[in-house]
């Protein structure tokens, strides 16, 4: 380490010591090249007393040039990452030291005769010009260096966003010595910016030479730095990116701009979230997570997609207690990491417990008395419960039971389960024990004074078991891609929007409702599939193949928010509605679900039938 400093001292004392070398020979030249530019290099005419003043005062000129350019940290800049800040400092460090010449030659003049007045003017912009020429050298002969280095592996980049955020992209990749890319063009829909340039790139037309761009400059990435840009708009011009073989990265938001964090580093791979084409959906969580402040609120199945989510939304409102419940300790672990780094303040509890234990779930009740139970809690994953019909039932509809028994015995004001569209007409095992889940807590309803609800919705991109992650994978693989069917829709939403509209349906709920959420317009799988290749840079079929798999078992080709029973009822919110409760037989349903507790207790080896009796909508295939 010794060694090693002493090298880099050496050369820090080389540099600064040339740099000061040069300088002195700047104010001797542009002393003389002032002077004579002043007489147009006829040295003859050039009157002796001048040049006497001149020289009598240059040793001090020399000393007082060199004080001010060490103020002005002229001397300790690192000129090769030199940007506005140092061209300003060096423009004012040779004006002043200008002004103290003048002053000096106007003390010290020979026969007081002064010096020229233009002559000033001449030094100045001589001193000037010389200084910028040794210090902005670096940046040059370093671009230089930096291209030819990596002229056989570079990256050619299109930026899209003639603003403030591609210009810093811009300069970050022409500036850093450690980038292999090169940007080729830039493209704004501003017509005002068609021709200027940007960091010496042209801005060469709007979204419509995207293609012809990519082809003429041989692109590899297209940058999208409109952090200010709608949804809408940004979906328009990725329709336009997919369709060439380019990798996608874009900046997240206009926060970045706010915060300075704007630079290549803060770029993402651009996601099939982005062709959506809608804004985020916004709630007002502050207003209605007010009934969640200084409450004991517990999370059940906290550590899965949904669930944790529901933690940090619920965390970020000031619970009096936040309780994470898991079977899972791996999941729960990570989400009891994370909050406790995001807040240290907050009275987490982190319980490792199954639903399905009567016992357990009735010791946790009764030891903490949660005022609110989010009820997160379930199999999910329609292939498996497919084949392990009596899991699902054992933890969906038994643990869903258990659970909302509990919250019932104990005082719980509000029960919040969470439901998917697949319990509307279901055909398949886990939509079916959903189903049974809703009736459950309706009925529970109508006998308890806890407010027991359910909230359905849809698919979540991202989710744990969605397709978004798999196709991912299989993409980094090389594919292929599987999709089970090419007209198989579903319902997306992000899963923050989910949840924020979960925790919104929870504050309006009074007591029997199933809170349906406005998913949008369903989106097909095998377009999520195409335009999740495009964006990473491949050609469908060619370079990463599409199969079709065959729809799993208990797989429809589309989900459904109401069945046909159920009204509609709007709320406050237009992304929230709710179904109307559907009657149901309380002293038959109840002799049912005794049934069917025993059967999937004994392992029986078909319970569709009985489910089916149950729920007369679900409909299974007999093979």
């Amino acid at each position: 380490m010794k060694n090693s400093k002493r090298v880099f001292n050496s050369k820090l004392l080389y540099r600064r010591t040339s740099l000061i070398i040069y300088d002195i020979a700047a104010v001797l030249l542009s002393s003389f090249l002032a002077i004579a530019m002043r007489y147009e290099f006829v040295l003859e005419s050039i009157p002796e007393y001048f040049l006497q003043t001149i020289i009598r005062f240059l040793p001090v000129n020399v000393v007082l040039t060199l004080i001010v350019f060490y103020l002005f940290k002229l001397y300790n800049s690192l000129w090769a990452f030199a940007s506005e800040t140092e061209l300003q400092n060096l423009i004012a460090a040779c004006i002043i030291s200008s002004a103290l010449d003048g002053v000096g030659l106007f003390i010290v003049r020979v026969e007081a005769k002064p010096v020229p007045t233009s002559y000033y003017f001449l030094y100045c912009f001589i001193l000037i010009t010389l200084i910028f020429s040794s210090r902005f050298s670096y940046r040059f002969f370093r671009s230089l260096k930096h291209k030819k280095q990596n002229r056989k592996n570079t990256v050619n980049v299109m930026v899209i966003g003639a603003g403030d955020a591609g210009n810093s992209i811009i300069k970050e990749i022409a500036t850093s010595n450690f980038s292999t890319m090169t940007v080729g063009c830039i493209i704004d829909d501003d017509r005002n910016k068609w021709g200027n340039y940007i960091q010496g790139v042209k801005v060469e037309g709007g979204r419509d030479k995207i293609l012809e761009c990519v082809d003429t400059h041989s692109i590899d990435e297209i940058f999208i730095a409109m952090p200010s840009a709608s949804r809408q708009t940004i979906k328009e011009i990725l329709e336009i990116c997919k369709e060439t073989e380019c990798k996608l990265r874009s900046l997240p938001g206009l926060y970045q701009l706010v915060n300075g964090e704007v630079s290549v580093s803060k770029l993402r791979d651009v996601e099939v979230e982005d062709l959506l084409g809608r804004e985020p959906i916004q709630v007002d969580t502050d207003s209605i997570l007010g009934y969640v402040q200084d409450k004991v609120v517990l999370v059940t199945g906290g550590g899965g997609s949904i669930g944790s989510e529901l933690c940090r939304q619920i965390a970020s409102h000031n619970p009096k207690q936040l309780i994470i419940l898991d079977i899972y300790e791996n999941s729960a672990y990570e989400i009891q990491q994370e909050l406790l780094y995001k807040y240290p303040e907050l009275d987490l509890l982190v319980l490792i417990a199954s639903v399905r234990n009567t016992n357990r779930m009735n010791m946790i009740f009764d030891t903490y008395r949660p005022d609110i139970v989010y009820h997160a809690a379930a199999h999910k994953h329609v292939p498996l419960m497919e084949t392990s019909p009596n899991e699902a039932i054992k933890n969906n509809v038994f643990g869903t039971w258990k659970t909302a028994q509990a919250a019932a015995y104990y005082g719980t004001k509000k029960f919040v389960m969470i439901s998917t569209d697949k319990a509307v007409n279901p055909t398949n095992i886990m939509g079916a024990s959903k189903r049974i889940c809703e009736m459950i807590v309706q009925s529970f309803n109508r006998h308890y004074d806890t407010e027991f609800v359910a909230v359905r919705f849809g698919n979540v991109l991202g989710s744990n078991g969605s397709v978004i992650p798999l196709f991912k994978k299989q993409i980094a693989a090389g594919g292929p891609v599987t999709v089970t069917h090419p007209d198989i829709i579903r319902y997306f939403m992000t899963i923050p929007e989910a949840v924020s509209l979960v925790l919104q349906a929870g504050a309006y709920a009074e007591g029997g409702e199933i809170f349906v959420l406005d998913m949008g317009e369903p989106v097909k799988i095998l377009d999520l599939a195409k335009n999740l290749i495009r964006l990473s840079g491949y050609k469908v079929d060619e370079d990463i193949k599409i199969e079709f798999t065959g729809l799993r078992p208990g797989e429809k080709l589309y989900e459904e928010l109401l069945m046909n029973e159920e009204g509609l009822q709007d709320t406050a919110n237009k992304m929230i509605h709710i179904g109307k409760p559907i009657e149901i037989d309380e002293m038959k349903f109840f002799a049912q679900l005794k049934t069917l507790k025993e059967e999937s207790r004994v392992e029986n080896v078909d319970v569709r039938p009985l489910i089916q009796e149950i729920v007369p909508t679900y409909r299974y295939n007999n093979k």
